[in-house]
């Protein structure tokens, strides 16, 4: 069986990687087709987190649709740089296909050595 000749890294190079929207994995992971990756930071207009976002709880959106309506609940005329403003966070692909929000690096992961970059 042929060996691969694969470039391994370390957890902060594999961390920048990531923010610059690469792809990275450890070799040591047992989960097929596991990898890393970072979700931006994000404005979007009040708006549309109060009506659109489907992964917000309701009670959520009806916090942020406050901010759309006058006392009297009549309209407000708001400008373009009304928004809410989602920070930057990691995710994982999961072995199952899922996606795992807010992913955190284990004291193995951080230390570990046999990390690759995919991109």
């Amino acid at each position: 069986m042929e060996k691969l000749n694969i470039s391994t890294c370390t957890f902060g190079d594999a961390l920048e990687a990531v923010k610059q929207g690469k792809r990275a994995a450890r070799i040591g992971w047992n989960g097929k087709g596991m990898f890393i990756f970072m979700r931006p930071a994000d404005k979007l207009h009040i708006t549309f987190v109060s009506k659109e976002i489907k992964s917000l709880p309701q009670t959520v959106k009806d916090y942020y649709h406050q901010d759309l309506v006058d006392e009297a609940g009549n309209p407000l005329n708001l400008q373009e740089d009304d928004v809410v403003e989602f920070t930057a966070y990691l995710c994982m692909k999961a072995a199952d296909g899922s996606i795992v929000n807010g992913w955190l690096a284990s004291q193995t992961d951080m230390l570990a050595e046999d990390w690759v970059i995919l991109d």
